[in-house]
């Protein structure tokens, strides 16, 4: 489809409409508008396997499902049955569900390197319990959260960090220090300079690379020889690493990690893991100061519970993380591919562990652009390809995936057209996509 011709009426209309309703036109600042390019973004009406259609009609291969949290493909058949037969039995009591420790029982045994578990709606309220767990258990006020990651929580302890620190009261926000990954010596330097006074390190275990030779383990070596707590932050690692997150494929094991998006596949389902000498201390059989772990109305909700439960079975008897990381290998081979032939392979860079790839648009200096990025999603969008990131889902077929090498292929030809002018201005029309975090509007 030419990108001129390309246009969502409908899907304008409906975003005009979520913007007079919800401030910012969406629940999750990564899914606003202000994410794609001008009047391109699209209103999803439903999805199914790795394909969603927008309120326009369009169908498009999805990529980043449910910012990373379908990784089986919307409404898999095997979650759905489960989640199903719950429903007809009631989804909250005023005591826990049987399911509730089955599904602890399924979790446990799915990452045994934990010895307890609480489940939570999402994964802000887990990463902040295990914070709080943490200062109650060390009794320091400090958090470390690692400088190179780019969320953690939507509470005070880490939006204070970000751009949009407004309404976070500064003493709030000095209680938070950063620490760069992979550098050990930088770490030991910052605990030695907050010598008592550093409650936790909190960090996602890998990211766009495999951790250096010795780094995690070096972490674990530092947070006991200083009396912190180590947490990781496996929200994206859980699953799409291995199923026993990324404590499991490398061996190094946290005081409290903690899981979400893909455990449920888009059901509101997330987990706060650890050693059952810290978790108690939000039980009842601990006789010490009581900490207010995690105590929410619908966290144990029997369908969500139901759903996580169908996924651990599902990625461990159909393989899906080893699915996950083929059909990313294959898909990143093609971007590549198609990138270097169309001469732009220096500007389209194609990054991250195959089951977790994201990309970056760089100009013509090499240095990263949002022109460049709106350009690009552009076309993708005219190709039939809704693509924030080049995150997979077990359900992408070799069909989808060669669909979306095409697109990407017409996409790099307009590439290099604007590479030569020196300008992606003409061929993205309208304002650049942005950032999520920034202090303006």
């Amino acid at each position: 489809m030419d990108t001129e011709e390309f246009h969502l009426p409908r899907s304008r209309t409906a975003n005009e409409r979520l913007h007079a309703l919800i401030p910012g036109g969406a629940h999750t600042y990564a899914k606003g508008d202000d994410q794609y390019p001008e009047h391109l973004a699209p209103v999803i009406s439903h999805g199914r396997g790795a394909h969603v259609w927008d309120v326009d009609g369009n169908r498009y291969v999805e990529y980043g499902s449910g910012l990373r949290s379908v990784s089986l493909g919307h409404a898999h058949p095997r979650v759905i049955e489960a989640v199903r037969r719950e429903l007809d039995r009631g989804s909250n009591f005023v005591r826990p569900s049987i399911l509730e420790v089955e599904a602890a029982e399924r979790f446990l045994a799915t990452v045994p390197t934990a010895e307890m578990v609480k489940f939570a709606k999402n994964g802000s309220d887990a990463t902040t319990a295990a914070v709080r767990l943490a200062r109650a258990v060390t009794g320091r006020p400090r958090v470390a959260v690692c400088g190179d990651h780019p969320f953690f929580s939507v509470d005070d302890w880490f939006i204070g960090t970000t751009p949009m620190s407004a309404g976070i009261p500064a003493a709030t926000e000095e209680l938070t220090v950063a620490f760069p990954y992979g550098d050990l010596a930088a770490t030991e330097e910052l605990l030695t300079r907050y010598e008592d006074e550093v409650a936790c390190l909190i960090l996602e275990p890998a990211t766009h690379a495999d951790p250096p030779p010795g780094y995690l383990a070096g972490l674990r070596e530092l947070a006991d020889r200083h009396g912190c707590v180590l947490i990781f932050d496996e929200m994206i690692t859980g699953f799409r690493w291995s199923e026993a997150g990324a404590q499991g494929l490398y061996g190094v094991v946290p005081d409290l990690s903690t899981f979400g998006k893909a455990l449920g596949n888009g059901f509101a389902v997330s987990a706060l893991a650890g050693r059952r000498e810290l978790m108690e201390r939000g039980g009842l059989r601990d006789s010490r100061d009581r900490v207010f772990l995690l105590s929410t109305t619908h966290g144990a909700e029997t369908h969500s519970l139901a759903a996580a439960m169908a996924v651990q079975t599902t990625y461990a008897e159909e393989g899906i993380a080893t699915q996950l990381h083929s059909l990313g290998e294959r898909l990143a081979a093609g971007v590549r591919e198609v990138a270097a032939a169309m001469g732009v392979g220096d500007h389209l860079v194609v990054r991250g562990r195959a089951s977790n790839l994201v990309f970056a648009t760089l100009d013509e200096t090499g240095q990263p652009s949002q022109r460049y990025r709106t350009l690009f999603l552009r076309h993708l969008l005219a190709g039939g390809v809704l693509a924030p990131s080049f995150v997979v889902s077990s359900a992408l077929s070799d069909a989808d995936i060669a669909h979306t090498v095409d697109a990407v292929a017409q996409a790099c030809a307009v590439y290099r057209k604007a590479l030569d002018a020196g300008d992606p201005t003409p061929w993205s029309a309208g304002r650049p996509v942005k950032p999520v975090f920034r202090r303006l509007a």
